[in-house]
């Protein structure tokens, strides 16, 4: 019998899994919470150079200092990085005489060498007001977001091939740990630096959760409900981008906050200790007594003890047979540059998911630049995953997976791009492209997991999601660069953010469309892919790409 018959065996979805998959999703909705922090824990209160240290003695009131001290700026407020070099005092003068000068005042300006004077009506306090990373020190935000990516990038590679190799509930463990403990540690930073290295190890902490949780999830679960399954536990995370608004609202100060989203994982790390290990995961690595024993204890807790009894070590290894044969033979990622279809069918997917995660978290990650209450928007953003997602799923059914891609991608960057040409001023407009636009990219996600999976051959397939899955985590690191740009040229972030959706979406008309077509199995099917037959996927490879869409359905993180 396969595997899945001994799972069924126990009971494949009894109280167990149910139990099993509701403690997982639990930290999910907290992932979006650490995706997402730097908007408000790094949000940008207004600013402007603190008054001369010797007008402290004066009985003047803190509007009149701000007069004769900060000049204006273009748009007519208190410039954020320059003062008078001297006080004004003739800016006082209520006789009309204000613009001319008195004798020995000068209008020389110089940088804020007393330091900077914050509105904090809206918050308490930020990283940014704590260590003045304002003006010359504003890029440190962006590197800060840069750096919390490279940690998600590097934690993939080190918790993915750690958990194949020791397995999945004890590096779900240490992931745990490892954020509670990080994020503990980042609220209390005394410096930017150590924050930005315990960020750092929050980001390699999302990543091992994410790997494990989804792995552990649809390890334990049918093929007939893993993909409903996992499509369930995608959106726990779109409603963990509302809790976090939510969260963020009541709690103002940048250190509690990040503390908030942080205890609970150290709830999550002891109750992880309930969790069993895989059995499939245990029988591939020779320990098929520990898995006959934990299917054992499932059977029991599902109140199946006598059918979990007749398993034994024997009839174990009898079901792996056939997936142990599946796993042999010699193949890389170098497989997805070897002919001329997988090359182009590899560099145009790198393109849709680097494109696809950069646009999607220069957008994210600036909620302050479309002027509304950051709250609020943050709650738009999150809420509009979730029509976005049905949307492009029944796009996908009906219509193709290659136009939809295109499609998603194409109108998330025209909506970008409109708004660069919107004056800043009309803020609803600008809100409501942004969030038709996020709201594209999050659609372009659900069809990259779907799409991908049924493009790369089985024999590759796990390789080429991971290649993809890399490209996802270069694109969310540099986006927050590109902010840096728009000090020197304002509309060109804009253009970035908007150009590349665009050019990915005309890179995606050379995909092959898989709507309906049977699952590549070998390198030479895909290049024997596009004679123009279409025909209908069989019941077994329909239950492969079930498979394959629940393991590779993540966050879009």
């Amino acid at each position: 019998m396969p595997f899945g018959d001994l799972l069924e065996q126990v009971g494949s979805s009894g109280r167990f899994q149910v139990m099993h998959v509701t403690l997982l999703c639990i930290p999910v909705l907290m992932m979006a919470s650490h995706n997402l922090l730097q908007n408000f824990v790094a949000a940008v209160p207004p600013h402007h150079c603190s008054a001369h240290s010797n007008l402290s003695q004066t009985q003047l009131s803190q509007e009149e200092r701000l007069l004769i001290t900060v000049p204006l700026d273009q748009t007519g407020k208190p410039h954020k990085c320059q003062r008078y070099a001297t006080p004004q005092w003739h800016l006082l003068d209520k006789n009309g005489t204000s613009n001319s000068l008195a004798e020995g005042d000068s209008l020389d300006l110089q940088g804020c060498t007393d330091g900077w004077s914050y509105n904090m009506t809206e918050m308490s306090s930020t990283i940014i007001s704590d260590w003045h990373l304002v003006c010359d020190m504003r890029s440190l935000k962006q590197m800060g977001q840069t750096i919390y990516m490279g940690g998600v990038l590097v934690g993939a590679v080190v918790f993915g091939g750690l958990s194949d190799r020791y397995g999945r509930r004890i590096l779900l463990l240490i992931s745990n740990l490892l954020m509670a403990v990080s994020g503990t540690c980042a609220a209390f930073s005394t410096s930017f630096p150590l924050f930005c290295l315990f960020r750092f190890g929050c980001g390699m902490a999302l990543s091992g959760l994410g790997l494990n949780t989804f792995s552990l999830i649809v390890e334990w679960i049918p093929t007939r409900v893993r993909t409903v399954v996992g499509t369930i536990t995608g959106y726990c995370y779109t409603v963990g981008q509302l809790i976090l608004a939510v969260i963020a609202y009541f709690i103002r100060d940048w250190r509690w906050l990040t503390l908030a989203v942080s205890l609970p994982f150290y709830v999550f790390f002891l109750y992880s200790w309930w969790f069993h290990e895989s059995s499939r995961w245990l029988a591939l690595n020779n320990k098929s007594d520990q898995a006959v024993k934990t299917l054992k204890s499932v059977a029991k807790f599902n109140k199946r003890h006598e059918e979990g009894e007749k398993i034994d070590i024997q009839m174990l290894q009898e079901s792996m047979k056939k997936e142990m044969s599946c796993t042999q033979g010699s193949y890389s990622a170098l497989d997805l540059f070897r002919t001329t279809r997988m090359r182009i069918m590899t560099l145009s997917l790198s393109a849709v998911w680097l494109s696809t995660s950069f646009a999607y978290y220069g957008l994210s990650m600036d909620l302050q630049k479309f002027g509304v209450d950051i709250y609020l928007i943050q709650v738009i953003f999150g809420a509009v995953d979730i029509p976005a997602k049905v949307v492009v799923t029944i796009s996908m059914s009906f219509i193709g997976r290659r136009p939809s891609q295109c499609g998603a991608l194409i109108v998330a960057g025209v909506t970008i791009l409109i708004n660069v040409l919107v004056p800043y001023d009309k803020q609803t407009i600008r809100t409501c492209l942004a969030v038709v636009g996020k709201g594209c990219l999050a659609a372009s996600f659900n069809c990259c997991y779907l799409y991908s999976g049924e493009l790369f051959p089985t024999i590759i397939r796990q390789s080429g999601m991971g290649w993809v899955s890399m490209m996802a985590r270069i694109g969310a690191m540099i986006a927050p660069m590109v902010l840096l740009v728009g000090d020197y040229i304002p509309w060109l972030p804009g253009l970035i953010y908007g150009g590349a959706p665009i050019l990915s979406g005309v890179a995606a008309i050379f995909l092959p469309e898989t709507l309906g077509s049977p699952l590549p199995d070998t390198v030479q099917d895909v290049e024997e892919r596009g004679s123009g037959k279409r025909s209908k996927m069989s019941p077994n490879e329909a239950t492969i790409l079930q498979d394959t869409q629940a393991n590779d359905i993540k966050p879009a993180a």
